[in-house]
């Protein structure tokens, strides 16, 4: 008896760490073989309610500068349950629109196009300022928005042109707009990135949106998956919201160097 109770001993540290690697078991329970314990194997139970949460990790890091170990979860291993791909698809899309809004809005110096994306909102529609009125540039200092086409349209496309958050002050004449262009001060410079600055935290709004959005998903699976696997997705979701709110920093830090000169 006592040579196969050795045999056990001897097998029983391969039978709790086989299945997990080199990773400790938890200690909830011992396992029973034949109605013998195992020693060494304390809670491998639980590793079948948990095992395919350890397996999501296929690789971890220690976060720069945070010190917490971080996760990359294969996609595929959890396409049931959400599509990361979907919400680093979604994050990118803000990232994106932050750029578009920094090129449109934060020039130097305002050109005619950049009155461009400026939306109007009339009692037909959403539609941008380049489809309702001609916009030209009169030397030296002034933009010209010919709202002849709409002329209904016009004072709506006055509040548009004010509330654009770029520091303009057109005046309506009849159904032409003149919108002088701001002398490149460093006042004008500051306000630039104080609208920066509102665009990054916009961007940033947008993002916890898409956050919560990808949270709540996930939770819509906890009757089906392990609580250990919920937590892993939820933790992964949160790390590549922190990178690209990190990236949206680096663009908002690199826009304010080059308004500022």
């Amino acid at each position: 008896m006592a040579g196969p109770l050795r045999c056990l001993r001897q097998l029983a540290p391969l039978l709790c760490y086989s299945a997990l690697g080199t990773a400790r078991p938890s200690l909830q329970a011992p396992l029973k073989l034949g109605g013998l314990l195992l020693p060494g194997c304390q809670g491998t139970w639980a590793h079948h309610q948990t095992a395919q949460a350890r397996h999501l990790a296929t690789k971890k890091a220690k976060a720069k500068g945070k010190g917490q170990a971080r996760v990359n979860i294969n996609a595929s291993l959890v396409e049931d349950i959400i599509s990361l791909d979907e919400v680093d698809k979604d994050m990118r899309s803000v990232v994106k629109a932050l750029q578009e809004d920094f090129s449109k809005s934060l020039s130097i110096r305002t050109s005619p196009g950049a009155l461009d994306h400026i939306i109007v909102t009339t009692k037909d529609g959403k539609f941008p300022l380049n489809q309702l009125g001609q916009i030209s540039l009169k030397p030296p200092q002034l933009i010209l928005v010919n709202m002849s086409s709409f002329p209904e349209s016009a004072a709506a496309a006055l509040k548009a042109i004010q509330e654009s958050g770029m520091n303009l002050n057109p005046e309506a004449d009849g159904p032409i707009i003149r919108v002088p262009v701001p002398m490149v001060t460093r006042e004008h410079r500051e306000n630039l990135v104080t609208v920066a600055k509102q665009l990054t935290n916009r961007a940033k709004e947008s993002l916890r949106k898409v956050r919560a959005g990808a949270i709540n998903q996930t939770k819509k699976a906890k009757s089906s998956v392990s609580e250990d696997t919920i937590k892993l997705i939820e933790k992964q979701i949160q790390q590549m919201v922190d990178d690209t709110a990190g990236e949206m920093d680096t663009l908002l830090a690199a826009k304010t160097k080059e308004l500022l000169g």
